[in-house]
């Protein structure tokens, strides 16, 4: 059995964690809500929604409150708490342990050089969860899980970390090309921040007829990026980075398209994260370290992304409180 420190208990440490507890493996919980690591270590963490439902009791503290080290630690914060995250966990890494990032976006280029780059492990989620109150997360339906060392070979510590996670996702895969999940989800990404525009849910929103040329242009954009900085865009649960090539035919992107609404539509989360974040939470997005990087970068290549740049400063707006939520605001990233 495991030793495990997972360093964020919201919807998607939270997940993983619980269910690595019930298998039995020797969970330990951070997080900064202190209601939230109370109730994991007094009445327990509680998993709901239609995926399963169970309680586990573990071990939970606040940051400034954890003692010892451990050989892995799971990093399960919001993005743009990565690099403080990063350093605070520092000093419960064992000197031969690593630090697995359970994250969306490109933290890992945050962790690496703060801790190592072989210190540093990859990984690619796309389970749909989310924080419903303090002790209690929502399971909303399963997706894929994909594990890699950033160099691309497979190491033993990469085959025990795999057969872990296995009993959570039995569907976890080992990859070789991380970076090309982690760049793949952020075609993806970059159109569920769209989705948080406005009302609709993720599927209504991708499957409004009118968007098609706003997630073409999306997709295309961060596969230029993606294309220069020498990264396969990789695929999965329906989204096909192919269909959105610079040259790919528009059939091809409305076949993908329909194939993330399949996806999307029997999630009992029917909203993207990003939008809990503004219409739920009230609190900022990771947008600056998820999808304003893909404009950073691309204007490193001389690449043009005024879809992303526009889309940025949307969530911006309304970030800000100066843009109200609307699904007429979707519109305005429509090519010009």
């Amino acid at each position: 059995m495991a030793r495990i420190l997972i360093w964020g208990a919201g919807a998607i440490g939270g997940t993983a964690g619980a269910y690595l507890k019930r298998a039995g493996h020797d969970i330990t919980f951070v997080d900064v809500v202190e209601d939230h690591v109370k109730a994991i270590r007094t009445s327990g963490l509680k998993i709901t929604g239609p995926v399963d439902q169970f309680t586990v009791v573990a071990p939970a503290f606040m940051p400034d409150e954890v003692e010892g080290t451990w050989d892995m630690i799971f990093l399960a914060v919001k993005a743009q708490h990565t690099e403080a995250a990063t350093r605070a966990l520092m000093p419960h890494l064992s000197q031969d342990g690593y630090v697995l990032s359970l994250q969306n976006g490109l933290c890992e280029t945050i962790i690496a050089p703060i801790i190592g780059r072989d210190r540093t492990v990859g990984a690619f989620i796309n389970y749909s969860t989310d924080w419903i109150a303090p002790g209690e997360v929502m399971f909303g339906s399963r997706g894929a899980v994909v594990l890699g060392e950033l160099h691309g070979r497979t190491t033993e510590r990469l085959m025990a970390l795999h057969g872990i996670l296995s009993e959570f996702e039995p569907g976890a895969i080992i990859t070789a090309n991380i970076s090309g999940y982690l760049w793949g989800k952020l075609g993806y990404g970059a159109m569920l921040f769209a989705q948080a525009l406005g009302a609709k849910g993720i599927a209504d929103c991708l499957a409004r007829p009118e968007m098609m040329p706003v997630w073409r242009a999306i997709g295309r954009e961060v596969n230029e990026v993606t294309l220069a900085e020498g990264i396969t865009p990789m695929g999965f649960n329906g989204y096909d980075p192919g269909a959105f090539m610079p040259n790919a035919p528009r059939e091809l992107a409305e076949k993908a398209i329909a194939d993330l609404v399949i996806f999307n539509r029997p999630s009992a989360k029917t909203h993207s994260g990003i939008w809990r974040d503004l219409f739920v939470r009230k609190r900022t997005t990771e947008v600056d370290v998820q999808i304003k990087p893909i404009a950073d970068i691309g204007a490193k290549h001389g690449i043009a992304t005024p879809t992303i740049s526009k889309l940025v400063a949307l969530i911006h707006e309304i970030e800000a409180g100066t843009r109200p939520m609307s699904d007429d605001n979707l519109l305005e990233l429509l090519p010009q």
